[in-house]
């Protein structure tokens, strides 16, 4: 076996992937059916790969962020989208945390992915420039993986109550 890619390496090839083959989109012909019929063979290979594999194998296979990322090409990813979406979620979580909000997976609505965000602490109307921000963040790494969805949209946040202390509720009918 040959010698295996750091991710950042992999990240590398990706991005010069993603230039070259922009640039033979204008381009008709033979170069972009060879791209497509290559694409189109690995991926039966990898389908070949998965189902020759048993259900611990599968999920090893899946869990690897680059072959996770080529079965959700080829549509051949052995989880549901939900399920991805809802990991890709968790991953985010400690990092909009340290911002002082939170965010969860709320579920499917037809092919729209729903999130709950949470503002806190000096988070304000969102994380680190606002809410946006954060929102954009979670709507590309749950589309990154799992792409069949339309859309990622937040679910309106219900405001914490305010606090009332019970001592200022009794006070008033003394007056």
């Amino acid at each position: 076996m040959g010698t295996r890619l750091a991710d950042p390496d992999v990240e590398a090839r990706l991005a010069r992937l993603d230039e070259v083959l922009e640039g033979l989109e204008p381009l008709p012909g033979a170069a972009t059916e060879a791209v497509r019929l290559l694409t189109e063979i690995y991926g039966e290979a990898l389908a070949r790969v998965l189902d020759q594999a048993d259900e611990q194998l599968a999920e090893r296979l899946a869990d690897d962020e680059l072959l996770g990322h080529l079965l959700v090409l080829h549509d051949i990813h052995p989880e549901p989208p939900e399920r991805r979406a809802a990991r890709a979620v968790e991953r985010l979580r400690p990092a909009v945390r340290e911002r002082g909000g939170d965010v969860e997976w709320a579920g499917v609505e037809g092919e729209i992915g729903r999130v709950r965000l949470k503002t806190g602490g000096g988070c304000g109307s969102g994380c680190g420039g606002g809410g946006s921000e954060v929102t954009d963040a979670v709507r590309e790494a749950v589309l990154a993986v799992a792409p069949e969805l339309a859309a990622v949209e937040p679910l309106p946040s219900t405001p914490a109550p305010a606090f009332v202390p019970l001592t200022t509720l009794t006070r008033r009918g003394a007056r």
